[in-house]
């Protein structure tokens, strides 16, 4: 049974704060108290703490829509189909696909999930600074929260580009200036520089504190946000951080590919960051109690429709057919290239429900097993056990590569990280290594990871790669202004001041 810190904390501390409507705004505690007494002990800061990390597991399904994140990802790119029952099931997903989304069909409820997880940590920063607890746990718990911060409006900037931004919580009416995507990364970047340099977070938390933010998440952080805006004055900053990943006997690449996506595998030398899902004593269930603690729906998201059992997964699993893998993904890998098997869960011969898309190829890093819902109390298709890679030191590898490549630095230094994500894949080293032999590496070791489409922008390959394809699925082409996706229709509602992006 995998047990974590901040997961096991969070079953008591998601009861102290809701996300419906403006409800996420105001903050009570079980007690009855006032906050200025209840928040004076190490325990009830860390309580507070625990509550701004439960966001990160909403976006699959936060009682009111599926979004989850790699699905989100995915779904512009170019591996992999929408699929569910037609193209009108989750329709914002299939407008999405096909660069057509409106304020009504957009991911409305990211905007939600993760502003809320901004208020946490504004929260925990408040809390802090009050003086309860020790100093050295006020430090660390305010440096956590804002890091996590930073995540969460990553996210949105990722998505929506230009957002509203604070960094202390909002009073009526509860709007704050909508910065461009910009200015959004001129006020983060500094902040994470100066979470970076406090150096006060570890590098790597031990076991029992997995699942909190540390050293190697902001240096993994950093290179991506400088890395997506092409910022290349911090390129070298970057690589140094790169580099120190590399030398630091606290990761290494796990020896086999495959058994990172096994449960075993989870928190590996690898990982560097992962959202942790439990299906022990798990809240999570249908009427009301989407946000509780527990495991995770992707699994049942992007599996087969009525799982006749078999290949570990038992009969009567009802899979919900989204993100069917498309067949030229599984052909893009090379004969003896191990990722392939351990990414896409090939169940061409079986029989069962076909939905709509169905290639009976399915994205195998979080697929169902009976095993990884087995614990669950509640409703197990809401609550496997499968935990999400944010960050993983395959990645550092190919970062350092391209950003040396970028930074004029040696080509043979930069083909030897390369050549080790490609050993480990069962394939042959390379002396030499271009921008492309990176991004293509990239596309094979990250399938599914949510990585793929905004590698694609970042690098200009968009335009010419998301384009429409032969099935007569996607009939429209990306372009620049598909970069940012559209703010919800409810939000512009209630914040006239909002200027919608130009889609």
């Amino acid at each position: 049974m995998k047990k974590n810190i901040i997961l096991t904390g969070m079953l008591a501390a998601t009861v102290l704060m809701s996300s419906c409507g403006e409800d996420f705004l105001v903050v009570s505690n079980p007690t009855g108290e006032p906050l200025e007494e209840y928040y004076t002990t190490d325990a009830a800061l860390f309580e507070s703490l625990t509550s701004a990390y439960a966001p990160l597991h909403w976006p699959d399904w936060d009682g009111t829509a599926y979004n989850d994140l790699t699905v989100d990802a995915e779904i512009m790119g170019d591996d992999f189909w929408v699929g569910g029952s037609s193209d009108t099931d989750n329709k914002h997903w299939h407008m999405l696909f096909n660069f057509e989304a409106d304020g009504n069909n957009t991911l409305a409820t990211l905007w939600g999930d993760f502003y809320s997880g901004i208020k946490r940590c504004n929260d925990v920063i408040k809390y802090c600074s009050w003086g309860g607890g020790t100093r050295q746990n006020r430090a660390l718990y305010t440096l956590e929260a804002r890091l996590l911060r930073v995540y969460y409006y990553n996210i949105l900037w990722h998505y929506y580009g230009n957002v509203p931004f604070y960094l202390e919580n909002l009073e009526m009416p509860y709007t704050a200036p909508q910065l461009t995507a910009d200015e959004i990364y001129a006020r983060l970047l500094p902040e994470l520089e100066d979470i970076i340099n406090n150096g006060s977070l570890p590098l790597r938390w031990d076991d029992k504190n997995a699942g909190r933010v540390s050293q190697a998440f902001a240096y993994m952080l950093y290179a991506e946000m400088v890395m997506y805006q092409n910022d290349t004055e911090r390129y070298g900053k970057a690589l140094g951080y790169m580099k120190e990943l590399i030398t630091s006997p606290d990761y290494d690449l796990n020896p086999s590919f495959a058994d990172i996506w096994k449960e075993s595998g989870e928190w590996c030398i690898e990982s560097i960051f992962e959202i942790t899902y439990n299906d022990d004593m798990a809240q999570r269930d249908w009427g009301g109690a989407a946000i509780n603690a527990g495991g995770s729906v992707l699994p049942t998201l992007i599996s087969p429709n009525t799982w006749p059992g078999g290949d570990g997964w038992d009969a009567g699993n009802d899979g919900w057919g989204f993100l069917p893998v498309r067949l030229e993904t599984y052909n893009m890998y090379a004969e003896g290239d191990v990722r392939r098997a351990a990414t896409i869960w090939d169940v061409r011969g079986n029989t069962y429900t076909e939905r709509y898309q169905d290639t009976h190829l399915w994205l195998g890093k979080y697929r169902p097993y009976s095993a990884n819902s087995q614990d669950c109390p509640t409703s197990k298709n809401l609550n496997y056990n499968n935990n999400k890679r944010i960050y993983r030191y395959a990645e550092t590898l190919l970062n350092a590569a391209e950003l040396l490549l970028a930074t004029g630095g040696d080509v043979t230094e930069a083909a030897g990280y390369l050549s080790q994500v490609r050993q480990r894949a069962g394939l042959g080293t390379v002396s030499t290594c271009t921008l492309d032999d990176i991004i293509n590496e990239r596309h094979l070791e990250f399938c599914g990871e949510g990585k793929r489409y905004f590698d694609l922008v970042r690098t200009g390959k968009a335009a010419t790669t998301l384009v429409p394809d032969i099935y007569g699925y996607r009939t429209n082409t990306w372009t620049p202004s598909k970069k940012h996706i559209p703010l919800a229709q409810s939000e512009l509602d209630a914040d006239p001041t909002l200027v919608q992006n130009n889609y």
